[in-house]
C-alpha cells in the first residue's frame, strides 16, 4: 500500500486530487479573499455510526441521504456538510470539494488563534469511529495526500495537521482516541 500513498498528485487550477475519484458537494463556498489552505483537519465518520462500507456518507455530503433510511438518520436530518475528502476503510479516496473552495466540515472551531477553520483548512474524513481502531490501509493513504497537499501549499505542513478535537475541543471528539497519531506522523518523514 505504501507505494499507492507515493501515487497522489494535486492541480491546484482544478483543486483536484489524483487520482481520488469526484462527487460534487454542494454543501461549498468560495474562501474568502481566495486564501490557500494552511491546515488538514483529520475527521472519523461512519454512518450508521458504527457500520461500514456503504453509501451513507456520500450520500450525506451530496445532499442525498435518505432521512427514512436508518433511525439515526432523523438525528441528524436536514444536515448540510461536507469535506474536502473521504479516505474509506479500504484506502479507497473520495473528493467531495475542490481544495482552493470551502468545504463545510469544522463548523465553529478555533486553531491557534485562528476563527472559522472552514475558511483556511482542508477537511479529511477518514471512515471509523473514535474508539474503533482505524484501518491499516488509511494511514498510507492519508500519509500520501498530506505530503501531495504539502507540495502545492507551502503553508501546510505535517505540524498542520490537526484533529476535528483539536479545533473543536468539547464539541468533537473525532477521530477520537482509536487514531494514532504517532503511526501517521511517523511515516511522513521530513518534508520535501
Amino acid at each position: 500500500m505504501a507505494s499507492k500513498a507515493c501515487l497522489f498528485t494535486v492541480d491546484k487550477a482544478t483543486g483536484l486530487l489524483g487520482p481520488a475519484s469526484y462527487r460534487r458537494s454542494p454543501n461549498r463556498e468560495p474562501r474568502p479573499g481566495g486564501v490557500d489552505p494552511s491546515l488538514i483537519v483529520v475527521h472519523g465518520i461512519s454512518l450508521p455510526p458504527g457500520e461500514f462500507g456503504g453509501a451513507g456518507i456520500e450520500a450525506l455530503f451530496t445532499n442525498t441521504l435518505d432521512w427514512d433510511a436508518h433511525p439515526y438518520f432523523q438525528e441528524i436530518r436536514g444536515m448540510e456538510v461536507s469535506a474536502h475528502l473521504l479516505i474509506r476503510r479500504d484506502g479507497e479516496v473520495v473528493q467531495f470539494v475542490p481544495f482552493h473552495e470551502m468545504a463545510w466540515h469544522a463548523g465553529e472551531s478555533c486553531f491557534r488563534g485562528r476563527r472559522r477553520c472552514n475558511e483556511f483548512s482542508i477537511g479529511i474524513e477518514l471512515e471509523g469511529r473514535d474508539e474503533t481502531p482505524y484501518d491499516d490501509r488509511q494511514y498510507p493513504v492519508l500519509q500520501g495526500v498530506i505530503r501531495a497537499l504539502c507540495r502545492v501549499y507551502p503553508a501546510i505542513s505535517p505540524r498542520e495537521v490537526a484533529g476535528h478535537s483539536d479545533i473543536a475541543p468539547g464539541r468533537k471528539t473525532d477521530p477520537g482516541p482509536a487514531f494514532d497519531w504517532l503511526r501517521l506522523y511517523d511515516g511522513l518523514g521530513p518534508r520535501n
